[in-house]
Parts: structure tokens; C-alpha cells; sequence
């Protein structure tokens, strides 16, 4: 068959079910939208920023709005009583995940706690997380590590502060978090700048964020999806293989160690410190599920943590007078020039508004990670026919004008007087998610951030590279799998 033919049979199927599907949403109540175009439907109005197109469209059609992606039915979500009904009253009918083409490199979406169905597997791997890896005593047993992670970033912005070198906040804050979860998971380093095989994991890790960010066609025509027309999927697997390859070696190494401590087969462990120990002890998972949930924590956990962190201190730099609070209640709760302890915190109220306000708005995962519903299911008087993915803008949620005053503002003191938190019981504010599907990472994110920033605002004064003033700081914004700031932030460290 010739290159003209496929072309043929691909526009006439793309029409055929097109017109299907067509024929049968019209016997449903759709939530509103903008008119469809043929083969594309509302691609086109997606542009460069589609967190902000799809919230400009919800201003017209409402906080409950169907477009169509391609071939993909798409609702998307856009007020906090919506998205309460989603992830709270109707969590069970909206819990599957949409499976993005690249998610199916290596087999991740079989194996992968992120792609996984709510099924036993899926409850036992929650479980383990909730009880043994992210609860508040395993992550106090483990803070030490990360509180010398945080003394060594210190350390490094001491050097280049000597030298007279910008600091790149988002790159530094990137490294640390790679230390700070693999130190967790595998008490070792797996970003040692000194390392070539540290550098090749974490260039590995940047990768697969970048591959899996990239729009693909797949996606919105899943009967491209057996040719992989980008390639995306191709690049992703080499590049995923190499890090499941680590951490497959990761794994033999400790099952080695420990027959040669004890000399029991390899599901007994005994005196578990780290993640890892508690993952291999469970007979709950297989090494599958093992290797795969651990790729699911470095992809999702380091770019959001450190996303924030440099967010976090572009909106500090960017209003004097919010670094001007902060550093006085750092200077007299902890002492000035003190790397700050996850114990500090819960003292540090100014700062904690500070890492949610900067959640607020800079919501590290724009729409969430998209979800799929199963069946048809009725929402607020609609339907949602079966197989429609469903975002919910978490970002255009963050900012409306309903629910805050001065939305576009960086406000930390709109905290100050607030029970409002970040950990899906307020749905005003949702940057992890909510329901049965929230963020695992939370409690560790919660800790990591306020630390590192903190720290780093605590050990030093800090001038923009550059010469550029407060006023004139790019705060532009760059979608992705996480929301990066365009440009990203160059700061010089001055000693106190």
C-alpha cells in the first residue's frame, strides 16, 4: 500500500468516526463548548499555554465545558464545586487514568502506580506509600538525610558566591530533590555532579520529562498510535529502559546484600531503613511493580519540587517586601545564616504561606494528571459519555476571581488568618489533587519545599543576574508536564 493510499484510508476512517461518534453525542446531554472543526476539532485552540486557553473558553461556556481533541472527547473542569463533585462525591466513576501514548514505553502503564487502575494492585502500592514510605514517623526516621541534602545545596551556593557565580535556582533545586528522594528510596546519591553515571541519570530523568511533555499526535489520533509518528515513544523507551536498568541493578544489589547478611531467601528483610527495604518486603508487589512505581517518584517528584522552589523564590526576589517578612521571621525564629530543620517548619507560619502561595499560582501540574471516565456518568446535569478524558484545571481554579481577592496577586498574607490548605480537603486549592487519587508524594513535598527555600533564604541575601531589577524579573510561564517558568531564574547568593 503506498504512501497516497494510507493517507486515504486515514482521512476516511478519521471521518467515518468522526460522523459516529457525532451521531451518538447528539442523543446525549454534552456539556457546552466551541464548535468542533472536521478531523481537528478544538486542537486549534489549544496555543502554547492551554492552562490559559481552556480557562478564557470556561468563562464562556462555563465551568463544565466538552471540547474534542482530535478524536478524543475531552471535559474539562474549571470551578471548585465541580471539582469537588469529580474528585470527592463522584471520585470512584472519574478515577482511571488517560493513558498518553508515551505512558505505554517499557510498559509503564502496566506496571506504573501513576497509569494503574484502582484494583488491588493499585491499593496495595497506596498502602505501602501511605503507611510505610510517606507517613510522618518513616519520613522522620529519614529526615537527617535530607536535611545534609540541604546543607550540601547551601554549601554548593557558598561556593559559587565566593566566586562571584549566579546561582541557576531551578537546576540547584532539581539536583537536590534527585538527592533528596534517592537518598530516601536508596540511601545513596544518584545526581553527584562528580559522577558520569550520576549525570547520566539525571540527564535521564530530564529526558523522560521532556519526552513525556511533548504534545503527540497519538494522543489525539490513537489510530496513529501503532506508527509512533513523532518518534516519542521510541526516544522515551531507550531512555526510560536506562533508568529502569539502574534501578534493576539497585535492586539485585540490595537482595545480595541481604542473603549475605542473613542468608534467608530474597523476600526476607529484616531492619528496613530506606524505601526500598519496605518495597521488596511487601509480598503485596512484584519487581515490576517495584521498578516502575520508583520511575513514576523521580519523573513526578523532582521537577514539581524543584519547579516550586524556584517559583517560589522568583516571587520572593520579585516583591521586596514579602522577602523583607519572610527573612525577619527567619531571623528570629531559627537565627540568621541556620540551614532550617523539617522541625522548623510548623514554627514558620510566614513561610508556609509563602510555598502556598506560590502553589497557588504556580500549580506545579496545570490540569492534574488527566483522568478518563469508564462509563458514561452524569455530572451537574450532563453527561460525560464513556472513555472522555477529564481535566480539571487546577490552575484556572487557584485564580478565580469568586473565590479570591486579587487572584493575579502574590499575597502571602491572604494565608495568614486561613485554615485553607493543600491537601485536597479544599477545593479552591487543589495543586496535588484530591480523592482517592491524591498525590502520594504530598507529605514529603510539604517538607521539601519550605526547607530548601527557606534555607536558602535564610543563609543568604540575593541579587537577580544580570543587573535586572525586581519590577522587570520574567515571570512568563512554559507548559510541560509541570509548569516551568520560561526563563528560568539566575541569582547571585550574597553573604550575610
Amino acid at each position: 500500500m503506498d504512501f497516497f493510499t494510507i493517507v486515504l484510508v486515514f482521512l476516511f476512517s478519521i471521518f467515518f468516526i468522526h460522523g459516529l461518534n457525532l451521531l451518538n453525542n447528539k442523543r446525549k446531554k454534552l456539556p457546552p463548548g466551541p464548535t468542533c472543526l472536521p478531523i481537528l476539532g478544538n486542537l486549534h485552540l489549544l496555543g502554547d499555554l492551554p492552562h490559559k486557553s481552556l480557562a478564557r473558553l470556561a468563562k464562556t461556556y462555563g465551568p463544565v465545558m466538552c471540547l474534542r481533541f482530535g478524536q478524543i472527547n475531552t471535559v474539562v473542569i474549571s470551578s471548585s464545586s465541580v471539582a469537588k463533585e469529580v474528585l470527592q462525591k463522584q471520585d470512584l466513576a472519574f478515577s482511571s487514568r488517560s493513558i498518553q501514548d508515551v505512558g505505554r514505553a517499557v510498559d509503564h502503564s502496566k506496571y506504573g502506580l501513576l497509569y494503574l487502575p484502582v484494583s488491588s494492585t493499585w491499593r496495595n502500592m497506596r498502602k505501602i506509600l501511605n503507611s510505610n514510605v510517606f507517613s510522618g514517623n518513616s519520613l522522620d526516621g529519614s529526615k537527617e538525610i535530607r536535611c545534609r541534602k540541604v546543607e550540601e545545596l547551601v554549601e554548593s551556593c557558598k561556593s559559587q558566591s565566593r566566586r562571584g557565580e549566579a546561582v541557576d535556582i531551578g537546576e540547584a533545586a532539581f539536583t537536590t530533590s534527585l538527592n533528596l528522594l534517592s537518598n530516601t528510596l536508596f540511601s545513596k546519591d544518584l545526581a553527584d555532579p562528580f559522577s558520569d553515571s550520576a549525570k547520566e541519570f539525571k540527564d535521564s530523568v530530564r529526558k523522560m520529562s521532556t519526552e513525556a511533555a511533548k504534545p503527540n499526535l497519538a494522543d489525539f489520533f490513537p489510530l496513529l498510535a501503532r506508527f509512533d509518528p513523532q518518534r516519542i515513544r521510541y526516544r522515551m523507551t531507550i531512555t526510560a529502559e536506562k533508568v529502569l536498568e539502574l534501578f534493576r541493578g539497585l535492586v539485585d544489589e540490595r537482595l545480595n546484600k541481604e542473603k549475605l547478611m542473613n542468608g534467608h531467601d530474597d523476600n526476607h528483610h529484616e531492619g528496613k531503613n530506606d524505601v526500598l527495604d519496605v518495597l521488596l518486603a511487601s509480598k503485596e508487589i512484584d519487581r515490576n511493580n517495584i521498578e516502575h512505581l520508583c520511575l513514576d517518584l523521580f519523573v513526578a517528584g523532582t521537577d514539581t519540587t524543584s519547579g516550586t522552589v524556584e517559583w517560589a523564590m522568583a516571587e520572593v526576589l520579585k516583591n521586596p517586601d514579602v522577602m523583607k517578612k519572610v527573612k525577619a521571621e527567619l531571623d528570629e525564629v531559627i537565627g540568621k545564616g541556620k540551614v532550617i530543620d523539617e522541625a522548623d517548619i510548623s514554627r514558620l507560619p510566614y513561610l508556609r504561606c509563602v510555598v502556598k502561595e506560590t502553589l497557588r499560582l504556580h500549580a506545579p501540574v496545570p490540569f492534574l494528571v488527566p483522568r478518563r471516565v469508564e462509563q458514561d456518568v452524569e455530572l451537574c446535569g450532563y453527561v460525560v459519555p464513556k472513555n472522555t478524558q477529564v481535566f480539571v484545571n487546577a490552575w484556572a481554579i487557584a485564580r478565580d476571581a469568586e473565590t479570591w481577592t486579587s487572584p493575579l496577586e502574590f499575597k502571602p498574607e491572604r494565608f495568614l488568618d486561613s485554615e485553607m490548605d493543600v491537601r485536597g480537603r479544599d477545593f479552591e486549592l487543589i495543586p496535588f489533587g484530591a480523592g482517592r487519587r491524591i498525590c502520594p508524594g504530598l507529605p514529603l513535598a510539604i517538607r521539601m519545599v519550605p526547607v530548601m527555600l527557606g534555607s536558602l533564604l535564610n543563609c543568604f541575601d540575593w541579587k537577580i543576574d544580570g543587573g535586572i531589577s525586581a519590577k522587570d524579573l520574567d515571570m512568563e510561564e512554559k507548559f510541560g508536564l509541570t509548569l516551568e517558568k520560561a526563563k528560568h531564574l539566575k541569582a547571585v547568593p550574597i553573604p550575610l
